[in-house]
């Protein structure tokens, strides 16, 4: 439903309707800050998109309250299979077990997403603003905000914010406002995207021919979707005319002689075409001035690995928490460069990661192709080498090195947990035996995990648990737990694989899930000092 009157002021303007921003307007309607999202399209998107959604994503989207319809309309997977001509040269399983939330990965059109953003958002009407058809013309960054001007409708409409959220995508109106370009690489392999209607019994997987005999010399993926939708991508030669490729009389022959050779005879139809490229791309800074960018309005990673939309919500999870509290005067706007900071390192990473992966699925150059089909025949005979044709999917990022990691307090207990890694799930269990997952408690405020905690300590964290949710800001919450006394109980064996502690512990865990610092539970001050920055209302 399209709002008739926007708002001329807000704290923040989000530029790009998609599901990075919808989504980054959700979780700041769930911290209480007011946005106006303004979208150039008139609903969501069409066609076949992003669709592989990640485990991380997956929390992200649940911090707003969207995965559940996500989950029970998405396919879950956990392995795929990779064949050389009509030869399978390797399955993969991805890390999971049943202490796990989520499936590490789940099939669903963007279109999807998008609606269940949407849908959040509207439970904060008076919060979460939506203007369709709203193209950005003018972006003017004044002393203490910004002033976006948008067309609707044929007529010029103008508002103030304090904040400029860019999340309209690839091709970036803001970006090119403020004259900023990416920089980078494009590989040259190009890929047709067809999307199809027909009946499947096939179990979800990812699955990959190389150089099959339905079409030799491609490449071709295939991943099942909901509604009898199969997505289908295969690689075309270099000699071949884009414009040519894309043509319904060029692409349907190419998918029913792959259907015919894999044994999928119900009728099917074409429901969408569409032709990729790979490219790495990236802005320098995620911040500029009163501007920050999410999405593919800062990177553009490749598909392969399906790291894109993936890194945009993780974009909005990262920066969400630490908008909110700048806007809300209880931190300097200094802690959004850590926003930048960690977000472009995380896009290096993705940008590494998925070059790999674009250089095994369309290899640039005659020596690349060369070293994959040696790999691929040596696959069929040698199981040792089959790990060079892992597709390497998504996996959360770490950020070392970042301003708000704390000194290591337990370095003895391994990396798994150290400041800066995304926070291991636990699966507890109340003293009914009823389960609850720690990634539950995130996505609002900070988090202790309190492991094997003295009755003294435990009383000073309920006296700041109370303490700090007595303003706007959410509470911080202590997950009490391991101890004979603790409401909650784990594994200690889980724990050790985990987190690595053998002890009691404290570890405090930022809003958006990352591990901020550790320390022995018999010292508290660390941990108060720490809080102290964001909760200063602590005794």
């Amino acid at each position: 439903m399209e709002e008739s009157l926007l708002p001329d002021s807000v704290p923040v303007v989000i530029a790009g309707g998609g599901p990075v921003g919808l989504s980054m307007a959700a979780l700041l309607a769930e911290y209480g800050i007011a946005s106006l999202t303004l979208e150039a399209d008139a609903g969501y998107c069409d066609g076949s998109r992003a669709i592989c959604m990640s485990r991380r994503s997956l929390e992200i989207l649940g911090w707003f309250g969207a995965d559940r319809p996500l989950m029970e309309k998405g396919l879950g997977w956990t392995a795929g299979r990779s064949y050389f001509r009509n030869d399978e040269v390797l399955r993969f399983d991805m890390p999971h077990d049943p202490t796990q939330r989520f499936d590490p990965m789940i099939n669903i059109q963007q279109y999807y997403v998008e609606e269940y953003a949407h849908r959040a958002m509207r439970r904060h009407p008076g919060l979460a603003h939506l203007g369709w058809s709203c193209r950005v013309t003018a972006v003017e960054q004044e002393a203490e905000g910004v002033r976006v001007t948008y067309e609707r409708d044929g007529k010029a409409h103008a508002v103030r914010a304090q904040w400029l959220v860019a999340a309209d995508g690839g091709r970036s109106t803001v970006r090119d406002l403020l004259g900023l370009a990416l920089q980078g690489m494009q590989y040259e392999g190009r890929y047709v995207i067809v999307d199809i209607e027909q009946a499947s019994s096939r179990p979800t997987e990812r699955l990959a021919w190389f150089d099959p005999p339905s079409n030799p010399g491609s490449t071709i993926l295939m991943h099942r979707q909901p509604d009898n939708v199969w997505r289908i991508d295969y690689q075309i030669s270099d000699d071949e005319d884009a414009a040519e490729a894309v043509k319904p009389e060029n692409v349907l022959p190419r998918v029913q002689s792959h259907l015919d050779m894999i044994g999928e005879t119900e009728p099917w139809k074409p429901i969408w075409i569409s032709l990729y490229n790979a490219k790495c791309l990236t802005l320098g800074s995620y911040r500029h001035g009163r501007v920050l960018f999410i999405g593919d309005s800062g990177h553009l990673v490749p598909i392969f690995g399906v790291r894109g939309l993936n890194s945009g919500l993780d974009d909005a999870g990262n920066l969400a928490w630490k908008l909110a509290w700048v806007l809300r005067g209880q931190a300097p706007d200094a802690l959004l460069d850590t926003f930048s900071v960690e977000r472009v390192h995380a896009t290096h990473q993705n940008l590494a990661y998925g070059a790999k992966s674009t250089e095994f699925m369309a290899p640039p150059t005659f020596a690349y192709e060369l070293m994959r089909g040696a790999a691929l025949r040596l696959a069929l005979a040698d199981p040792t080498v089959r790990s060079l044709i892992n597709p390497r999917q998504s996996s959360p990022i770490s950020y070392e090195g970042s301003a708000l990691n704390l000194a290591d307090g337990c370095s003895q207990d391994g990396t798994a947990a150290a400041p800066g890694q995304p926070g291991p799930e636990l699966l507890l269990q109340d003293a009914a035996g009823r389960p609850r997952h720690l990634s539950e408690w995130f996505g609002r405020g900070f988090v202790v995990l309190a492991l094997e905690a003295s009755e003294p300590v435990r009383r000073t964290l309920a006296t700041w648990v109370q303490a700090s949710g007595t303003g706007d800001t959410p509470p911080l919450a202590v997950v009490d737990a391991g101890g004979a006394q603790a409401p909650w109980r784990i594994a200690s064996e889980h724990l050790l694989q985990r987190y690595g502690a053998t002890a009691d512990r404290l570890i405090l865990l930022r809003p958006d899930g990352y591990v901020m610092g550790r320390w022995p539970a018999t010292d508290l001050e660390p941990l108060r000092s720490a809080l102290f920055a964001f909760y200063g209302n602590l005794a």
